[in-house]
């Protein structure tokens, strides 16, 4: 996993938990402390819980001061789902499915 957690690798997580497995446990798999471990598990259910209560969960930073063309939206794009496949594939890997 990497700075940016994909929604699998946090169910994943959320699962291993379910299953009864220790935050230490489930840090050794991803390669994470327990306390990184026990902070995601934090924010996904605090986000969760603001979502079922209606609360509007907004992106994190500053906003755009400028529109982006067709191009620079269609890279970051680009760029986002590479990452996404790198960590599926990372997390294929652990899981011993590759």
């Amino acid at each position: 996993m990497g700075k940016h957690y994909g929604e699998q690798a946090i169910e994943g997580v959320l699962k291993m938990r379910g299953e009864g497995l220790t935050y230490k446990e489930i840090g050794v798999t991803y390669g994470k402390s327990s306390e990184q471990i026990r902070d995601l598990i934090r924010r996904h259910r605090k986000k969760e819980a603001k979502l079922a209560a209606g609360i509007e969960v907004l992106p994190k930073g500053r906003p755009r001061t400028r529109n982006l063309t067709k191009e620079q939206e269609m890279g970051l794009q680009i760029k986002r789902l590479e990452r996404e496949v790198t960590l599926l594939r990372s997390f294929l890997r652990v899981a011993g499915r590759m």
